[in-house]
C-alpha cells in the first residue's frame, strides 16, 4: 500500500484527513478496541460514519463553533471519534485526565468554559455532577458507558448512542451545516486545547492548531517512514500530548491502526496480542516492565537464571551495535542469535516488543541503564525530547545514531538555539498558538519571533549536533562549593535498580547532596515472599533493616558511577530516607503523568530535609494522606536515616555565566 503523499491538497484539518483516508483506505482497520475480551474492529470508512453520526448529534444538541467540549475517559475509539466530531462542528476538544479527582477537573472545565461533557463512564459522569453546581457554563453531558446511570436525572445527561442515533435521524437537517463548519476549517483553526501537567502550579490549556498537529505529524511521519499498515496500542492518558500526536496526528496522517485496549490490568495482555510495530511509553512504564522481568528471574530457577544473566551479558555488549548496522564479530553474532531463540526472542514476546520497528521513549529522561537494556535486546528503543507546547516534537534520533545521553538532532522543520545561560530554545510549525486566557505566560514563553523557552538546560555537542539535556533548567544549581547540581541525573540512575521506583534528590545550594527514596513495592515485597519476611503495609516494608540495607548499597553504587563524571560528581548521595509513603498524585506530591512536583515535595516534607541535613540519624513526623475515596487521614511515622559511602573527587565548579 502506497505511503500519502506529501503535503496533498486540502488537507488542513483533521477532518479532512479523516475523510481522505476513508476514501483511500475504507477497508483498512482504523480503530481496535477489546471488548469482554474480544477484538472489534472499525474500518477508515465505519469510522467516517460514526464521526459524521455523532457530529450530527452534536449540531442537534446546539454546539456552536468555538465552543469547547471536555472529554474524559480511558482510551477508547468512540472518544477518540468525539475529538473529531467536535473538531468537525468547529468545537475545540480539551481531553482530561481521567484519574483526576474533581476538584481538578472543576479547574479546568471552569478555565475553558466548557458547555458541553463526553465522559467514558458513571465515574466519570459523578465527578463533573460533584462540581457542576460551580460550573456556570456547563449544559450537557453525554456518557457512553450507560452501566449505572439508569436512574439519573437524563435532563442534561445523553448516552453515546443515542446522540448518534439522534444526528442519523436528522441528517437532512443539519448536513447543510455540519458541511458548512467543515468546509471552513483550515491550518489556523483549532485542533485541540491540551493542558499542561502542572508542575510547578495550575495547569496552563495550550491551544493548539490544525497547523501545529498536522505539520508536526507529518514530518515526524517520514522521519520514522510510518506507513498505513503500522500498529500502535494507544493505552496512554488521551490528555496527554503524546498520546494525542501518535493516535490523532499521527495516526490520520498516516493512516495506521489505533488499538485500545479493555483496561489498564489487561494492557500488557493486550500489547502481546496486538504486538504493535511503532511503539510510545515514557520511562516509567519500562522502569515497570523491567522491574516485572527482574522480578520473574529472581523467582526462576539458578540454571535458568544463570544463563538469563549470561546471554544478557553479551546483548550488553553487542545487541546495540547489531541494531546500529556496525561490525560485530563472528561468534559474537552467532551468540547473539543463541540468544535470541533462548532468551531475547521469548523476552520480547512476553513484552509485545515483537514487531516493534521504531520504538520512543519521552516525557522524561530515562535512566542509560534502562535505554541500553531495551536496545541490547534489538528494541530500537529511541529517545524524543519534546513538550506540550511543541506538538510533542524537538528533537529525535536517527537510526544508526542512538545514543543514551542525546536526545537526537532536531525534528525535521525544527530549529534549536542555547541562550547564555545554558537554556533551550526551539521555534517550528508546531509551536502552539497561546496559553488560553493567559497572555502574560505567552509572552514569558514564547517571543515574537516565535522562539519557545523550554525550561530546561542542554547543549548541542559539535561533533554530532546532537542535543544534550542536563536538566529541568529551573532545578539545575549550584552546589555551595560551585559544583554542579542536577537532580533528574541522579534520581535516574536510581531508579534503575528494581527496588527503586522513586528518588528526590535534594543539594541546591547545600554542601552535599540528600534524597527521599520510595521502594518499589511489587519488587520488595516479592522478595520478602522469597524472603519469608512478613510485613503489613507499605510503611513497615519501607522500615525493615534489609531493606534499607539494599537500598544503601545502590546509593552506594550509583555514587561510584556519578564520580565518574568530571562535571556532576559532586551530586553523590550522602545522606538518605526511605519515605513511609508513595508518592502520589492525589496527595499533590506528582503530576497526572507521574512527574515530581520537586518544589512542593520540599515544602511539604521540609521536617524531613532539616532532618537529612541536621546530623539526626531518624525523625518522626505526621503527613496527611488521601485515600481512594477521596477521605483525608494522617500517617505518622519514624523514619531512619542513614549516611551512604562516597567517592572522594574534586568536582568542576559551574562556570560563570
Amino acid at each position: 500500500m502506497a505511503h500519502l503523499t506529501k503535503g496533498a491538497d486540502g488537507l488542513r484539518s483533521v477532518p479532512a484527513l479523516l475523510a481522505r483516508n476513508a476514501a483511500q483506505y475504507g477497508r483498512s482497520p482504523a480503530y481496535r478496541e477489546k471488548e469482554y475480551g474480544i477484538w472489534q474492529s472499525w474500518t477508515w470508512a465505519e469510522t467516517a460514519a460514526e464521526v459524521e453520526a455523532l457530529a450530527l448529534g452534536l449540531l442537534n444538541l446546539g454546539v456552536n463553533e468555538g465552543d469547547f467540549i471536555a472529554i474524559i475517559g480511558r482510551n477508547r475509539p468512540y472518544l477518540y471519534w468525539s475529538m473529531v466530531a467536535a473538531q468537525s462542528v468547529g468545537a475545540i476538544p480539551v481531553p482530561l485526565y481521567q484519574d483526576s479527582v474533581a476538584e481538578e477537573m472543576e479547574y479546568v472545565l471552569s478555565h475553558c468554559g466548557a458547555r458541553f461533557v463526553i465522559a467514558g463512564d458513571q465515574e466519570q459522569v459523578d465527578k463533573v455532577i460533584e462540581v457542576q453546581e460551580h460550573l456556570h457554563q456547563f449544559e450537557h453531558m453525554i456518557y457512553l458507558d450507560p452501566r449505572g446511570l439508569r436512574k439519573y436525572d437524563h435532563r442534561r445527561l445523553h448516552q453515546f448512542s443515542h446522540v448518534q442515533e439522534q444526528g442519523r435521524a436528522a441528517r437532512d437537517e443539519f448536513t447543510g451545516e455540519l458541511n458548512r463548519r467543515r468546509d471552513k476549517l483550515n491550518y489556523d483553526s483549532i485542533c485541540v486545547m491540551l493542558y499542561t501537567s502542572g508542575t510547578t502550579g495550575k495547569p496552563k490549556g495550550v491551544v493548539l492548531s490544525n497547523r501545529n498537529i498536522i505539520e508536526t505529524a507529518r514530518a515526524s511521519s517520514e522521519f520514522d517512514h510510518l506507513k498505513p499498515d503500522d500498529e500502535v496500542l494507544a493505552y496512554l492518558p488521551m490528555a496527554w500530548v503524546g498520546d494525542f500526536i501518535f493516535s490523532i496526528g499521527q495516526a490520520y496522517w498516516s493512516g495506521f491502526c489505533v488499538n485500545c485496549p479493555e483496561s489498564p490490568e489487561t494492557m500488557m495482555t493486550d500489547l502481546r496480542e496486538i504486538a504493535p510495530s511503532y511503539y510510545f511509553a515514557p520511562p516509567r512504564v519500562f522502569e515497570t516492565q523491567l522491574t516485572q522481568i527482574m522480578i520473574r528471574m529472581e523467582d526462576s530457577g539458578t540454571f535458568k537464571k544463570k544463563t538469563f544473566d549470561h546471554f544478557m551479558a553479551h546483548a550488553g555488549k553487542v545487541g546495540p551495535d547489531l541494531l546500529d548496522g556496525r561490525e560485530v564479530g563472528f561468534y559474537d553474532r552467532l551468540k547473539y542469535r543463541l540468544g535470541e531463540f533462548l532468551i531475547y526472542g521469548p523476552l520480547k514476546n512476553a513484552l509485545g516488543f515483537s514487531n516493534v520497528r521504531v520504538g520512543y521513549t519521552a516525557g522524561e529522561a530515562i535512566g542509560p541503564e534502562i535505554f541500553d537494556f531495551y536496545r541490547s535486546l534489538g528494541i530500537n528503543l529511541k529517545q524524543l525530547y519534546g513538550q506540550t507546547e511543541a506538538s510533542v516534537f524537538i528533537t529525535q534520533q536517527p537510526d544508526g545514531e542512538v545514543r543514551s545521553d542525546t536526545v537526537g538532532v532536531p525534528s525535521p522543520g525544527v530549529e534549536i538555539r542555547i541562550a547564555e545561560g545554558g537554556e533551550v530554545f526551539y521555534r517550528s510549525p508546531g509551536v502552539f498558538v497561546e496559553y488560553y486566557k493567559n497572555p502574560e505566560s505567552t509572552a514569558d514563553t514564547k517571543d515574537q519571533e516565535g522562539w519557545v523557552a523550554t525550561g530546561d538546560a542542554g547543549f548541542i555537542e559539535e561533533a554530532s549536533g546532537h542535543l544534550r539535556i542536563i536538566d529541568r533548567a529551573k532545578d539545575v544549581g549550584a552546589m555551595a562549593d560551585g559544583a554542579m547540581f542536577a537532580p533528574k541525573y541522579v534520581e535516574n540512575k536510581l531508579k534503575f535498580y528494581p527496588n527503586i521506583l522513586e528518588a528526590v534528590v535534594f543539594g541546591a545550594g547545600r554542601d552535599r547532596c540528600c534524597a527521599f527514596i520510595n521502594i518499589d513495592l511489587a519488587a520488595v515485597g516479592n522478595w520478602a515472599e522469597r524472603n519469608n519476611i512478613a510485613y503489613a503495609s507499605y510503611q513497615e516494608l519501607a522500615g525493615h533493616k534489609q531493606v534499607l540495607d539494599a537500598i544503601q548499597a545502590h546509593i552506594e553504587e550509583t555514587n561510584e558511577s556519578i564520580a565518574q563524571d568530571d562535571m556532576l560528581s559532586g551530586c553523590q548521595v550522602h545522606r538518605f530516607l526511605v519515605l513511609h509513603k508513595e508518592l502520589d498524585a492525589d496527595d499533590g506530591e506528582l503530576t497526572r503523568t507521574r512527574k515530581v512536583r520537586r518544589k512542593i515535595i520540599g515544602e511539604k516534607f521540609a521536617d524531613l530535609v532539616a532532618a537529612l541535613y541536621d546530623g539526626s540519624n531518624s525523625v518522626y513526623t505526621e503527613t496527611e494522606v488521601t485515600y481512594e475515596d477521596g477521605r483525608k487521614g494522617k500517617i505518622k511515622a519514624t523514619l531512619e536515616i542513614r549516611d551512604a559511602k562516597v567517592v572522594p573527587v574534586t568536582p568542576k565548579a559551574m562556570a560563570a555565566e
